[in-house]
């Protein structure tokens, strides 16, 4: 019975989107056009990737309906021969935390003092320091750092360490100021002397940046005193405890 059916077909994939596949048909020949695509897609142009996917290698994208064409990424990776990757690593690595945890503390800050007296001048310094951190995400890019682990334990330990320094007054907001900045001030003063005894010329940009950076923090620093921060209640035990946080976090975000 199954002989009398006649032949069996067999029609590979490809045949079977491109041939009507009957009895008695073996494969087409070379060189029988391809019918046209039902979905009525158009043919590929010329010179263009025939793979279904998208070619990352093709270059960048267009935008749809004008503009600049998107890339993976804007920020050029410096070159790595000749710079001392560990002490680059971990100067930017940390100072990266530091701009981090300077936020959240200002961030603090304004979520109980917003609306106060000072709450402008909180947020001038947490202005800055916003940009201070974009500086570090840009070289964190360029250098191929990873940053620390610690990243999430610093978002809430910098939160409450500013809200709860707001929650003693202004006074106690300008304390933590003080401590924090001259901790950071301090911190950079070693790695600027560090990049010097590298090599000045190498790390001049990197450099710049932190001479800079040193510069707004003591400003920070300054405004503190300005606005009454040794006059908080038990201030030098306040500064002293918030000092050696800033140490502990200093040693730890270099090295994990």
């Amino acid at each position: 019975m199954a002989a009398a059916a006649g032949p069996a077909v067999r029609c590979s994939l490809w045949q079977r989107r491109s041939l009507r596949c009957g009895p008695g048909t073996g494969s087409a020949p070379r060189s029988a056009p391809l019918p046209a695509r039902p979905s009525g897609r158009p043919a590929p142009r010329a010179g263009a990737c025939p793979s279904r996917h998208r070619c990352l290698s093709a270059g960048p994208r267009p935008v749809p309906g004008g503009g600049a064409p998107l890339r993976l990424c804007s920020t050029q990776a410096v070159p790595q021969a000749g710079i001392n990757k560990p002490v680059i690593d971990r100067i930017i690595r940390v100072d990266h935390a530091g701009e981090f945890g300077a936020n959240r503390i200002y961030a603090g800050q304004m979520a109980v003092l917003g609306r106060s007296s000072v709450g402008p001048v909180i947020q001038q310094m947490w202005n800055q320091e916003k940009d201070h951190l974009k500086k570090f995400n840009e070289l964190m890019v360029a250098y191929r750092v990873r940053p620390t682990v610690l990243l999430p334990f610093w978002n809430v330990a910098g939160f409450v360490l500013g809200a709860g320094s707001a929650l003693l007054g202004k006074k106690g907001a300008m304390a933590c100021t003080v401590a924090v900045e001259e901790s950071i001030s301090e911190h950079y003063n070693n790695q600027i002397r560090t990049l010097i005894e590298e090599d000045p010329e190498k790390y001049k940009e990197l450099l710049q940046v932190i001479k800079q950076f040193r510069d707004e923090e003591q400003e920070h620093h300054d405004i503190g005193l300005e606005h009454d921060a040794e006059a908080t209640p038990a201030y030098s035990v306040l500064k002293t405890a918030i000092q050696l946080g800033c140490k502990a976090a200093i040693f730890l975000s270099e090295r994990i």
